[in-house]
């Protein structure tokens, strides 16, 4: 099929030739056809919907964008950082996509032996299509959470399936990195871990800034199993001509452990809902951002401490620092049914504001229906003490020098709590940068 037979917008017809190009099976196309639907009749959302209050999306024009077909890049330079080496322990799987087409993709032959799987989501679509049928979109993201979750659905291309089987530590971490170049990617990232299950995976997401809007519409599932535990680091830098809506929920089950990284960097604007349930007693979830705008950037992060069941432990500290015009908004609720006695569940947000044309919006929330728990929220809003850069430079310290260890230091309690040492040096030198 030449791509110039393809259909350029959002329709029917995109949907059917988006799945027989990549040879879907009927079930994944009917999936596909039944959100395409209720993705035509929803609305973007307005200011007037709360999730959005402070985005609006007035300048976001949908009729610019269409689905990514064939996503053919063939030739493509990818980035030599992306996809590199950010653990101690060697890699034990590697995969990197152009938009959402594989061009390269090693895994080793132990953790083939363990019955680990890893693999870009179209293939898994056809040779594991029990597991990704069970999986896909039923259990963490669900496709009617929203316009954008309902489009992901309908048009969603490439991303990675992991699959660790019950009992097994995966002997090595596992990496996958997205190049953009198209102006439109909607990869989709599945992590299931089956009971006792352990792994390390890192995602990474990135693009130059184009003169052209852009646009990424994501999902990412972490399912971890009972007495699992998943370390899971999300690194986003796409260039500042890019849209990102993504929609991204962990399930955490008994005695099972996730601990999310999250790093927002890039975008022009970033709308993401972060979710974290904690569905077994003994659950044990951690979640710890790290976002720096400048320019007009604009990031909105909605987060989601679920505690379903007691016993339960939730942990959430997003930092960020805002320079020019850049401006944040963090929305954070922990919410404890009834039967969900004895939590402990706390999140805190704390914003550095370098300029003073700057803006940083803090939310954070409690919906408590038990009446045993330990639940704490924080948030503060703060410009840069200049008591603290004239005492560094009163040591002979250069004041721009002193600005940058102000903020390493504001950054520092965040991350200690990266449990890779190659991320947190990744996430440090881009800190640098963006200060210029």
């Amino acid at each position: 099929m030449q791509t110039t037979q393809f259909e350029t917008t959002f329709s029917r017809e995109a949907v059917e030739q988006l799945s027989a190009y990549l040879g879907e099976p009927q079930w994944m196309l009917e999936f596909r056809l039944r959100a395409w639907e209720q993705f035509e009749q929803a609305p973007l959302p307005t200011t007037q919907d709360e999730p959005w209050r402070r985005t609006d999306l007035r300048r976001f024009k949908l009729e610019q964008f269409g689905p990514s077909l064939n996503g053919s890049r063939a030739g493509v330079e990818v980035p030599a950082y992306l996809g590199e080496q950010l653990t101690e322990d060697a890699a034990g799987g590697v995969l990197v996509e152009v938009d959402g087409v594989a061009t390269k993709y090693e895994l080793s032959e132990q953790l083939r032996e363990q019955g680990v799987i890893y693999t870009d989501m179209h293939t898994a679509v056809r040779e594991h299509p029990e597991l990704v049928r069970r999986y896909f979109m039923t259990q963490a993201v669900r496709p009617e959470e929203g316009k954008f979750a309902l489009m992901h659905a309908a048009f969603w291309r490439g991303g990675t399936f992991l699959y660790v089987p019950r009992n097994v530590r995966a002997a090595a971490p596992l990496h996958n990195a997205l190049w953009a170049v198209g102006g439109r990617t909607f990869t989709h990232t599945l992590v299931v871990l089956e009971e006792g299950a352990e792994a390390v995976f890192i995602d990474e997401y990135a693009s130059e800034t184009g003169d052209e809007p852009a646009l990424h519409n994501g999902v990412v599932e972490l399912l971890v199993g009972d007495a699992a535990n998943l370390i899971y680091v999300s690194l986003q830098d796409f260039g500042t001509n890019t849209w990102m809506f993504t929609h991204e929920r962990g399930r955490v089950g008994r005695d099972a452990r996730l601990d999310w990284v999250i790093s927002v960097m890039g975008t022009r604007l970033t709308k993401s809902f972060q979710t974290t349930e904690l569905d077994g007693p003994g659950g044990w979830g951690r979640m710890s951002g790290l976002f720096f705008a400048n320019g007009r950037q604009h990031f909105d992060l909605d987060t989601q401490q679920n505690h379903n069941a007691p016993d339960t432990v939730s942990d959430l500290l997003y930092k960020g620092a805002l320079k020019d015009k850049g401006r944040s908004v963090w929305q954070g609720m922990i919410k404890a049914l009834p039967d969900s006695q004895r939590i402990d569940g706390f999140q805190a947000n704390r914003n550095l504001l370098l300029e003073p044309t700057a803006r940083a919006d803090s939310i954070p929330g409690l919906e408590i229906e038990a009446d045993d728990v330990r639940c704490t929220h924080a948030s503060t809003v703060g410009h840069l003490d200049r008591d603290e850069i004239f005492y560094l430079m009163s040591r002979g310290i250069p004041e721009e020098t002193a600005i940058r260890m102000v903020v390493q230091g504001f950054f520092d309690p965040v991350m200690q709590r990266i449990p890779i040492a190659g991320v947190r040096q990744r996430i440090a030198e881009r800190i640098l940068e963006k200060m210029g």
